[in-house]
């Protein structure tokens, strides 16, 4: 329930460093919290697990490589449909605002973020992928149980 929560509309955001690191936190301490104390034979007394033994013991994918996974699904299956005006995904992912930028460093952008995790994710050739379902399925089935996009803290 915890992951249907926080992976919700989770093609469409924007992931800051630091809601990536808010969301792993979370996720972690949820996990400590099934997971209970660990007794140490060597210094004969309980201890809390570590963030490497929660991703040892967890096998399944963190939150934050699930929505990247999600948006990266979403992704395709936006490019491989047709390329009509009318298409409400189509004029979502191609807008072009005329705005001027804030000053400072420019913003992340959901297309950078989606760029970065297709090169992680497919390598050379992804663009071509990227037009056929099943090889493209099998693309994000591979990093999903490969843990391509798993980023651990140390």
């Amino acid at each position: 329930m915890i992951d249907k929560a926080l992976t919700y509309a989770s093609e469409t955001r924007i992931m800051t460093k630091t809601d990536t690191e808010q969301i792993n936190i979370f996720e972690r301490k949820v996990y400590r919290r099934i997971l209970g104390p660990v007794y140490d034979n060597e210094k004969e007394n309980w201890r809390v697990l570590t963030n490497k033994e929660i991703y040892v013991m967890v096998k399944n994918p963190t939150v934050t490589e699930t929505i990247r996974l999600n948006r990266l699904r979403w992704f395709g299956r936006v490019q491989r449909m047709e390329r009509k005006k009318n298409r409400i995904p189509n004029k979502v992912l191609y807008i072009s605002l005329e705005t001027t930028r804030l000053r400072d460093r420019p913003r992340n952008r959901w297309q950078a973020e989606v760029r970065e995790d297709g090169r992680l994710v497919g390598g050379k050739g992804r663009k071509e992928r990227v037009y056929n379902k099943e090889e493209w399925k099998k693309l994000l089935r591979t990093a999903r149980n490969c843990r391509i996009l798993h980023m651990p803290m140390e």
